[in-house]
């Protein structure tokens, strides 16, 4: 059974692997847009959505999900 706090957890570290993974696709070059571009803009609002749902969830504790 997943916890409320393991479900935070994981929603923190994928918002944070899509923060990071949307970087990495602009280093490597991959867009057509200098700089951060509206869909990067857009997967970067939905990675800090994902970490502040995950943020809220961590304090209700081991309450199963």
């Amino acid at each position: 059974m997943v916890t409320k706090r393991q479900l935070g957890l994981l929603f923190i570290l994928l918002g944070v692997g899509a923060a990071v993974g949307t970087f990495v696709i602009d280093l490597l070059g991959a867009g057509q847009f200098q700089g951060i571009g509206p869909a990067q803009q857009r997967a970067l609002v939905a990675a800090g959505l994902a970490v502040l749902v995950g943020l809220t969830l961590i304090p209700l504790g081991n309450r199963p999900a």
